[in-house]
């Protein structure tokens, strides 16, 4: 059907019962670009319908060198989502009868550059998915609005964006390019044995506590690295950039209040992502091995081995495989850190406001009154150069309230006015002056064990069928249950969440779950499927179409350590040991720190 076509059916459809949109369905075609109507919503007050548009490259005519690699090509998606949404407020009327009727609406992200399925850019054509919803009065079908969407709207969508003429070419190209300098910093870390750079002139505080976007104005202080840990990078595109290089091993960032220490670790914390240009953070770089860690009181734990934390529990407690329907503070951190250990982490990420006190510190005056063997909580601050020594597992850790750290920190940071000064010496100084220290009470960390998810534990039934969804950035139903993911710090997207539950979904209905595969082996094949097919492969598909284009286009990837805990949070999960018992999680690459 071409567009004068759907015009005329429009025109019929005009006044006619809500269902009589379902003939809409199917490809159409416009002068320069096809519609595919890939499902129709049931009612108007239903989930949006599910549309895309296509335009063949021959005539979008994109420069090939602006998708050429995966870095590249996911980034200039990223940027023609953004394009596309950028024109939706600019060319959509918006509401136009009952219910979602006028809706029109794409998964353009916010400050994060994530692969997502919302676009596709290649050598044969470039496409954006997106959702209409077809307008209404009541349950009668408004044939003449819905003409003014889809024939005129939608085509000045396409014609902003997809079509490289159109479009500035700049732009398109310094978001590709920034991309790529990213993730090119990132891929060097290790290599230099850094952690993480934060280059000069970054602004690291964001607009509000309920934005990310950067902070603007005076208020906004471009951050300056201190002359010992300054190094630099020549970057593909940007070039010669300097900035502060942190080592591997335990950094400990301090400072008075309100002067930039959790700001500092919360752009490490989103350093795993790509930013857009502008964001202030476009050249902070975290290893894509880091992951945020923090106390979650009331959380399940399956058979976690936290004995390097937790042992001799009242009653004798088994803690080499420990299991609670509801972990206390200090336990959970214990469980949370094992847990990403378990999943492949080299970089641990911690800020003292969100942890149990009594799991950070346990000081030289309580040691004294409360004896070690009555006390089964080995506090991190006993095991955090364990870690580092005997798995190569880094941390960067923000405390103001303890100078016991000084002792185990290999880098000591202090944040005065969102600056940061090396006092590494001074806090050795400091710590060694002491009359009375602390005693260590771990003297090894000790193997890490792996698990094996059972398939039995994960069961999406909600009453005759499966249902899996998600809401916001936070929750998802996985069947009758509800996982809390509020305390996962770097989800940072909910098509995230949305994708993280349905690729869970789709690996127990494939077979991922075979109950000998551990965790980190099913992590592997999961992200190794996404990998080859792209982030379709983990969709329900309704019905028919081409090229499976009935998949919605709202699924942004996530990485393996926030599929991990979810399915950690799954108060049915059910593990089992690796084969042979007990066996040692292999991390990827170095395990020494050496």
């Amino acid at each position: 059907m071409d567009a004068v076509d759907l015009g005329r059916m429009l025109e019929r459809l005009e006044g006619k019962g809500y269902k009589e949109y379902h003939n809409l369905g199917g490809s159409h075609s416009f002068a320069r670009f096809t519609l595919f109507i890939d499902r129709v919503q049931a009612d108007p007050f239903a989930a949006p319908s599910r549309m895309r548009v296509r335009v063949a490259q021959e005539i979008a005519g994109f420069d090939p060198q602006l998708f050429s690699g995966k870095v590249r090509r996911v980034a200039m998606q990223d940027f023609l989502v953004r394009l596309f949404a950028r024109s939706i407020r600019k060319n959509v009327k918006g509401h136009r009868g009952t219910g979602k009727s006028g809706f029109v609406g794409v998964d353009s992200g916010g400050q994060e550059i994530l692969e997502r399925n919302a676009a596709t850019i290649n050598e044969r054509y470039a496409e954006i998915r997106f959702v209409v919803g077809l307008p209404a009065a009541g349950r009668r079908c408004l044939g003449r609005e819905a003409a003014a969407v889809l024939l005129d709207e939608v085509p000045r969508l396409v014609e902003s964006s997809l079509f490289y003429d159109n479009i500035n070419r700049e732009e398109a190209a310094a978001h590709v390019k920034a991309a790529e300098d990213q993730e090119w910093l990132r891929s060097r870390l290790a290599r230099e044995k850094l952690v993480a750079f934060v280059a000069d002139g970054s602004v690291l505080p964001r607009a509000s506590g309920i934005s990310e976007a950067p902070l603007a104005g005076d208020r906004a202080v471009g951050f300056r690295s201190p002359p010992e840990l300054r190094v630099g990078f020549d970057l593909p595109n940007r070039g010669w950039t300097s900035g502060m290089g942190i080592p591997e091993g335990v950094t400990l960032i301090i400072g008075g209040g309100y002067h930039g220490k959790s700001t500092l670790l919360k752009a490490l914390e989103r350093g795993v992502y790509c930013h857009v240009t502008g964001d202030g953070r476009e050249v902070v770089a975290t290893r894509d091995d880091a992951v945020k860690i923090r106390a979650e009181d009331g959380r399940r734990v399956e058979k976690v081995n936290i004995s390097p934390f937790i042992s001799n529990l009242p009653f004798g407690q088994d803690t080499s495989a420990f299991s609670t329907e509801n972990a206390s503070g200090s336990t959970s951190q214990a469980a949370n850190i094992i847990e990403a250990l378990e999943a492949g982490s080299r970089l641990l990420l911690i800020d003292e406001d969100t942890s149990a006190t009594n799991f950070m510190i346990r000081d030289e005056l309580m040691q004294r009154l409360i004896s070690k063997d009555k006390e089964p909580i080995t506090p991190l601050i006993d095991q955090v150069h364990n870690m580092y020594k005997e798995h190569g597992v880094s941390t960067v850790l923000v405390m103001g309230g303890s100078g016991d750290y000084f002792d185990v920190a290999d880098t000591v940071l202090a944040m005065e006015d969102y600056q940061p000064r090396v006092v590494t010496a001074q806090a050795r100084a400091v710590a060694s002056s002491r009359p009375g220290r602390r005693r260590s009470e771990a003297a090894v960390f000790g193997p890490l064990t792996a698990r094996v998810p059972l398939a039995g534990g994960l069961n999406p039934r909600r009453g005759p069928r499966e249902k899996v969804s998600s809401r916001g950035l936070g929750t998802i139903e996985f069947g009758r249950q509800t996982v809390d993911l509020a305390a996962v710090e770097q989800l940072v997207d909910p098509s995230q969440t949305r994708a993280i539950g349905d690729l869970v979904w789709s690996a127990h209905r494939r077979g991922l779950f075979d109950g000998k595969a551990t965790l980190g082996q099913v992590l592997d094949r999961m992200l190794a499927e996404v990998e080859e097919g792209g982030l379709d492969v983990i969709a329900p598909v309704f019905g028919p179409s081409a090229e499976g284009g009935a998949v919605a286009g709202d699924y942004a990837l996530p990485r393996r350590y926030e599929i991990a805990a979810m399915l950690n949070r799954l108060r049915s999960l059910k593990a089992g040991p690796a084969s042979g018992g007990a066996a040692q999680v292999v991390l990827s690459g170095d395990d020494s720190p050496n």
